[in-house]
């Protein structure tokens, strides 16, 4: 492991975590690609710290405002109002969210074997893609998070719980639901990102262990604060770009991408 290879990873890590191209799946294939040795387990907390760095340095005013509607009566005159949250979106958020984690504590040993396979990544890569595509284009994104429900919230986070097989993307089949429901493409973003806060900071905490043992060096640290610098960046700029230009990209990426795996693949057979 170089520093060079630790800076990439973690800029894969920041930006692929928050688009909607499924982080897991960079973070196979990119080594699986361009032949960089195995990081190993300390490095993917690191990562995963670094965009956990990234979600709360951005949302931390958010944060503010979701736990005083959730605890307090009113909360016009505070200084941290900057959306127009829903008074239950912190019990939302916890709704689901535990999909997400009964899905990762159920099938971590599945997550980390027999769903890293590329044809496999390649497949979820490319049908995913398709199904965020049709739905942004064709569906209508009216509501915004003043009028998402707990049915809504259930369903985005029974799709989380599928984004730990690799390809799928937690923010794709979050944001894939969120737009079939009818929430607008800015407010369904939105609560994918604020979604992720508890699913990395669990993920991260649970393996912390291999962290502390293996000690923080150079290597761990460049790829957590690359990590943490691409993901601030990823989340500020998709928020303006859906709104205008929508996730059509992000298909021809993602199914790009999938062939580029497909025949890399039988070449190397």
């Amino acid at each position: 492991m170089t520093i060079f290879h630790s800076i990439i990873l973690g800029l894969v890590q920041g930006a692929s975590e928050f688009l909607p191209i499924s982080s897991s799946a960079h973070l196979i294939l990119a080594p699986w690609l361009f032949r960089f040795p195995d990081p190993g387990l300390a490095f993917d907390v690191a990562l995963h710290f670094g965009t956990l760095i990234a979600v709360v340095l951005y949302f931390w005013r958010d944060w503010v405002e979701i736990f005083e509607l959730a605890f307090k009566n009113k909360i016009q005159n505070s200084k941290f109002k900057i959306q127009n949250y829903g008074r239950n979106i912190l019990y939302f958020l916890i709704i689901a969210t535990i999909p997400g984690v009964l899905a990762g504590y159920f099938l971590e040993s599945e997550a980390e074997t027999i769903f890293r396979s590329p044809i496999l990544i390649a497949f979820t890569l490319s049908i995913v893609g398709l199904i965020l595509y049709l739905v942004d284009k064709y569906h209508r994104h009216r509501k915004n998070l003043q009028q998402i429900s707990w049915f809504d919230s259930l369903l985005i986070g029974l799709s989380q719980a599928v984004a730990i097989i690799p390809g799928v993307s937690r923010s794709g089949a979050t944001i894939t639901t969120g737009l079939t429901r009818g929430l607008s493409r800015e407010s369904t973003a939105r609560f994918s990102f604020l979604l992720s806060a508890p699913i990395i900071f669990g993920a991260a905490a649970l393996k912390l262990p291999h962290l502390i043992r293996s000690g923080m060096d150079i290597y761990l640290t460049a790829g957590m604060l690359s990590a943490a610098v691409s993901g601030y960046f990823a989340i500020k700029y998709l928020l303006k770009f859906i709104e205008k230009a929508g996730y059509a990209v992000f298909f021809w990426y993602r199914l790009a991408l999938a062939l580029i795996v497909v025949l890399a693949y039988f070449f190397r057979a």
